[in-house]
């Protein structure tokens, strides 16, 4: 661009924001059509003119210049919020109901939104009607999900299920029947509330227990090789040594270390090749399977002073199970207050939306087996609602990104 062209753009920029001082977006408009005519892609040209056009009616061409603006900065969530109020317009509830809530959970995430006082005043009544909005879209997509199931097991069958869903939606309070419970993510009421659940309740343990020296054996061949490994949490934020999760009791940084079998319901096959017999087993367990979250199946490696301080999980329809392999002297697991010592070869399940925390406070490096499986509470017919539902609220919440 030469340089008298950039002159020129600059001109129309500050003639633009001397108009949108006076309040006059409509001229601004103007001017960032010419700006975007001479630089297509321009943002703020993209962004006051989804304004403008918005204002004007024109909720087409507003929606357009927008969702130009959001594909460079889908942060933006001022702008998300009029693309949520021009798609309502173009009779589009759908995409409506994602923009509303993509710009409510992105400028809530940065501490706006909460409030009157955290609102701008000219955006107030916008941002109470997308709320509005989204309370009935969400209740009603959800919703839509329950019916086939419903009609298939029954409405009473299907009555945690729907209580669980209104919970989520804050449409019914969380009332855990212990205080020290505190799920994350997704709470389903009606079920007992307990931090260690009886072995008697997993038949499976037996078989699991019977293997430990065959997983055993394939785990050392996995520490053999430690740039297996990868790091629990992730890499530590910038400038800190570890992540603030952990804490070291000695010398070394505190180090919570993963053999991953399946993640997030993701099977990780080169480990699983590795793992043959270990592997085959866990495939064989009645794993919780939920599309983009579970299972979650590894290898615990918890390094010599490395303690995992007290946090809670995201739900309670799955329980998690330790199989212990590899245990020195003073380690040991509390969750909800109580504390549990590992014994190598002895299963162990407890609910993570109680508060928990680990730790190994040895000089010799302590694993487990780690494996989720569905809350035995549950029937048969409620875990196959759950399913539907999370993987409902997963496409629900990427489709708002």
């Amino acid at each position: 661009m030469s340089t008298s062209a950039e002159t020129q753009l600059a001109q129309w920029r500050q003639a633009a924001h001397v108009c949108l001082g006076q309040g006059d977006l409509q001229q601004a408009g103007r001017l960032f059509q010419r700006v975007l005519e001479e630089a297509p892609g321009d943002l703020e040209a993209l962004q006051v003119l989804g304004a403008a056009y918005l204002l004007a009616g024109d909720f087409s061409v507003a929606a357009l210049m927008l969702r130009q603006a959001l594909d460079q900065a889908p942060e933006l969530f001022v702008e998300r919020l009029r693309l949520g109020l021009a798609l309502e317009r173009l009779g589009q509830p759908h995409d409506a109901l994602t923009a509303y809530f993509g710009a409510l959970r992105t400028a809530q995430q940065g501490g706006r939104w909460l409030s009157d006082e955290t609102t701008a005043p000219g955006l107030r009544e916008a941002v109470k009607h997308a709320m509005r909005y989204v309370d009935a879209g969400r209740l009603a997509w959800f919703h839509r999900v329950l019916e086939p199931l419903q009609q298939r097991h029954g409405v009473a069958e299907m009555r945690r299920v729907e209580h669980c869903l209104e919970v989520y939606l804050g449409e019914r309070s969380i009332q855990t029947p212990d205080p020290r419970q505190r799920p994350k993510f997704l709470y389903f009421p009606g079920i007992p509330s307990q931090p260690y659940y009886p072995r008697e309740r997993f038949p499976w343990h037996d078989a699991l227990e019977a293997a430990t020296d065959e997983i055993r054996e394939e785990l050392r061949g996995v520490l053999a090789q430690q740039q297996t490994l990868e790091a629990f949490l992730g890499p530590p934020p910038p400038g800190q040594s570890q992540q603030a999760m952990l804490s070291s009791s000695g010398p070394r940084p505190a180090a919570w270390d993963a053999y991953f079998f399946y993640r997030h319901g993701e099977r990780y096959g080169a480990n699983a090749a590795v793992c043959p017999r270990t592997s085959a087993l866990l495939d064989s367990l009645p794993l919780t399977r939920i599309r983009n979250h579970a299972p979650e199946t590894l290898f615990s490696v918890l390094s010599p002073g490395t303690h995992i301080l007290p946090h809670t999980g995201v739900t309670n329809v799955r329980l998690v199970t330790h199989l212990p392999l590899i245990v020195p002297p003073d380690c040991a697991l509390r969750v909800g207050g109580q504390t549990h010592v590992w014994r190598e070869g002895r299963c162990v399940t407890f609910d993570d939306t109680f508060e928990h925390e680990a730790w190994n406070r040895s000089e010799l490096t302590r694993v487990v087996l780690i494996l989720d499986s569905w809350n035995p509470d549950l029937t048969e017919a409620e875990c196959a609602a759950v399913t539907e539902l999370i993987g409902a609220i997963g496409d629900f919440n990427a489709a708002s990104a």
